[in-house]
């Protein structure tokens, strides 16, 4: 009975480590909080001309300039782009993924009004985070181009 009892023991202390969030994960949720700036969104592997809507609201330029919010504590944000070809004002609910021996994943999915959310059956969006410090971050969104692998490269600073 007493191997038994440890037996247990040890089992539920690697379940709560395995879905423990890491030191890294802590820190990159509280270095993203707080107000940034879309300043740019750049293409990798494309060439000529390229368009392309995300997250299915406008084209990528439209969300150049745009800003976004996040709240740490409740893993909620805004993000909010004012270009001339679209006004879209959006509620995001946000998490970091983290998987061993792979780059930090941020993902959003959106949400209405209510704070329901919108992307339930398309997993909602996901990005490597490339860097992120004090007033910089760069995620990177994988594309596919004319069959070929491609990105759009996202760069904020804080506002």
């Amino acid at each position: 009975m007493k191997n038994l009892l440890t037996i247990y023991s040890l089992i539920a202390i690697l379940v709560f480590a395995s879905c423990a969030t890491s030191k890294e994960t802590r820190s990159f949720t509280k270095d993203i909080n707080g107000s940034w700036q879309l300043n740019t969104i750049v293409t990798e592997g494309v060439s000529g001309k390229f368009k392309a809507g995300i997250f299915n609201e406008a084209d990528f330029n439209c969300f150049v300039g745009s800003t976004w919010n996040f709240n740490a504590d409740k893993k909620l944000g805004t993000y909010a782009s004012a270009s001339e070809c679209s006004t879209v004002t959006r509620n995001f609910k946000w998490s970091i993924y983290e998987a061993k021996d792979q780059p930090k994943i941020f993902e959003f999915r959106r949400l209405d009004n209510a704070l329901n959310e919108i992307d339930v059956n398309s997993g909602g969006y996901r990005f490597t985070i490339v860097q992120l410090g004090a007033n910089n971050m760069q995620l990177r969104s994988d594309i596919s181009f004319e069959g070929k692998p491609a990105a759009l490269v996202y760069n904020f600073v804080r506002i």
